[in-house]
């Protein structure tokens, strides 16, 4: 048994060969302390190490167990986040909203965010870390806000990163006013198949009723409760979901833009409150 053979084992699986060979590179780290420099120096690994590398392949294979969940981590905008079966995995779309919305508070000097079904944590964290903000991260899961308090305590910035349990804003006081709103809702029709990877993500931060805009209507409908004056709001988008959100987005909001992704897909959603 060597590397090759365990590799090939990934792409006899349906594995693309390159997402092979990165997964196993990420496995041999983790759990084997094998990187990219032994492989350079022609360090060679061990039978003890040549299982573990194997029993872990077979876990991915087993039931195509994300890679991210079995190495407890993934890697979003600069940053290692913990992630396990009971928050999202962070991706590579999600970053367009970070982004475009650190852009905005840095730009505007916002100072106070919201983060809507805030999960693992990696969009308050990284707002916090990149702007002047403070963010409140909400989360109607228990077992989700554990993994965001983990990421927040690694990354030293508590007192600019805060989790409070509550369905969406069930538990935001009345007297709190933020300048921005930010979320990235569950979005999925209900009934869509997905990948094998997809469906060991939790169900509640993927699905949604009314062919997957419940969570944006009731986002929109309440958030001038708690936005200040001309404050913003910003949603990352299901594909096919642009217009709708933005007819439910027109009724509160002014100066709305859609961004796209790389593939063409619009993306994000941004707007002011009417004043």
């Amino acid at each position: 048994m060597n590397i090759q053979m365990i590799t090939k084992m990934l792409t006899d699986s349906g594995i693309e060969e390159n997402e092979a060979k990165k997964e196993i590179d990420m496995l041999l780290e983790k759990f084997c302390n094998y990187t990219e420099k032994d492989y350079i120096m022609g360090t060679k690994l061990t039978t003890i190490q040549l299982e573990i590398l194997k029993s872990k392949v077979e876990l991915r294979i087993k039931d195509r167990t994300p890679i991210q969940y079995i190495i407890g981590e993934a890697y979003f905008m600069g940053e290692y986040y913990k992630v396990t079966p009971d928050v999202l995995i962070p991706r590579d779309e999600t970053e367009i909203l970070v982004s475009k919305a650190i852009n905005i508070i840095n730009d505007k000097g916002l100072e106070t965010v919201l983060d809507i079904g805030t999960g693992s944590g990696c969009i308050a964290c990284t707002i916090a870390k990149k702007t002047n903000a403070v963010v409140l991260g909400v989360d109607v899961s228990s077992d989700a806000l554990r993994i965001a308090l983990d990421n927040v305590t690694k990354l030293g910035i508590n007192n600019r990163a805060v989790f409070r349990k509550s369905d969406l804003y069930e538990k935001i006081r009345p007297e709190e006013k933020f300048d921005m709103i930010v979320s990235n809702p569950p979005y999925i029709p209900i009934g869509t198949d997905l990948s094998p990877e997809v469906l060991h993500e939790p169900s509640i931060a993927l699905f949604a009723e009314e062919n997957g805009i419940a969570l944006y209507r009731k986002i929109i409908s309440e958030a001038p409760k708690f936005l200040k004056s001309s404050g913003w709001l910003i949603f990352e988008l299901g594909i096919g979901e642009s217009s709708q959100v933005k007819a439910y987005m027109n009724e509160y909001f002014e100066n709305i833009k859609i961004e796209k992704d790389l593939a063409g897909i619009d993306r994000i959603i941004y707007g002011q409150l009417i004043s």
